[in-house]
């Protein structure tokens, strides 16, 4: 157990970072997962919208790693393209 009240105070920020990331995370597997999932070429380049500014974010606060979002966007931007 830490000795220190700012060590106390950094395990206390950790805990509450982790778990915010944990939720930013799960949020942003999840619409990829629905943007996958879309059929209809409207409703795909809407939500691709989103599913791009979201990677973004994360990437910009080190939830995810760039080089990760860039390639889910890519991937997803396939995809989005071969709908009809």
């Amino acid at each position: 157990m830490a000795n220190h009240k700012s060590a106390i105070k950094r395990i206390r920020q950790i805990i509450a970072r982790k778990l915010r990331n944990r939720y930013y995370a799960k949020t942003a597997r999840n619409t990829v997962r629905k943007l996958r999932a879309t059929t209809e070429k409207m409703e795909a380049s809407d939500l691709y919208k989103k599913v791009s500014s979201m990677l973004d974010k994360l990437a910009k606060k080190n939830v995810i790693h760039k080089n990760k979002a860039g390639n889910l966007k890519s991937k997803l931007a396939l995809h989005v393209n071969k709908l009809n």
